[in-house]
């Protein structure tokens, strides 16, 4: 179910460049049903800016009520989310999140990119709960920007790519798959349109869930402004309703 809540903001820390950490407390996380959904944040009380920011639940506590977002503040609304500190408008549960019940083998890889790495936290953690070896791939445009190493290490094993090469490997997420001949029998991916099509094409031999980045206006299905081409009969889906996670095969690029 979805819900409107003023939830109490416990702890927002910058945990790299321009990258914030928020954990917030609230009945709403007992509506959350898997990893990879997001939530909806009304950034502050005045109407500038107007539409609410999707952000992705990177974690999150039933017992304790807690979830952790992690999110760039890269615009005029998120700017002003490092902003707050007492309490903040969040509606959700929204979306389809990773399936990680119905997931089959016995290692997983976790591939990353940028702002679309928090979401793959908890699917790493619950993958690892189930029995799964866990590999994680995670892609960052630079040194200082990286986060949440440690935290994905801990979990399983991680490599680290960077754009300008001052971290890790020299490149992208495919570039360390192919580097380590990563193997697997089932891969989850969040980040970039393009990031995702490579590794799509890269891993064509194995199935895989990939979570779609796009702007978002209502959140729920009314407006249209984040609508894909998919292949099939339908032609089209809405991200935020449909996805963001979506099955290896369902998305047409480019």
């Amino acid at each position: 179910m979805i819900k409107v809540e003023k939830m109490k903001i416990e702890k927002q820390t910058e945990i790299a460049k321009n990258i914030y950490e928020l954990k917030l407390k609230g009945t709403l996380v007992n509506e959350i049903s898997m990893p990879g959904q997001f939530v909806h944040i009304k950034v502050n009380t005045a109407n500038d800016p107007l539409l609410r920011r999707p952000i992705s639940i990177s974690s999150y506590d039933k017992e304790q009520q807690t979830m952790t977002l992690i999110y760039r503040a890269s615009g005029l609304g998120t700017r002003e989310l490092t902003n707050q500190t007492d309490e903040i408008d969040v509606m959700g549960p929204l979306g389809s999140g990773f399936p990680v019940d119905g997931a089959e083998g016995k290692t997983a890889i976790l591939i990353g990119g940028g702002i679309g790495v928090p979401p793959l936290y908890e699917c790493s953690k619950q993958l690892k709960n189930k029995g799964f070896k866990v590999i994680h791939v995670l892609g960052f445009e630079s040194k200082e920007t990286v986060f949440y190493e440690s935290a994905f290490k801990a979990l399983g094993s991680v490599y680290i790519t960077t754009a300008d090469g001052s971290y890790g490997t020299n490149g992208f997420v495919t570039d360390a798959i192919r580097a380590f001949n990563l193997q697997a029998d089932v891969f989850y991916a969040c980040g970039p349109v393009p990031m995702l099509g490579a590794v799509e094409k890269q891993l064509d031999d194995i199935p895989g869930f990939i979570s779609m980045e796009q702007r978002m206006g209502c959140g729920i299905g009314a407006c249209l402004a984040c609508v894909c081409t998919v292949n099939g009969p339908e032609l089209y889906k809405k991200v935020c309703t449909d996805g963001p996670v979506f099955r290896k095969g369902e998305l047409v690029y480019g």
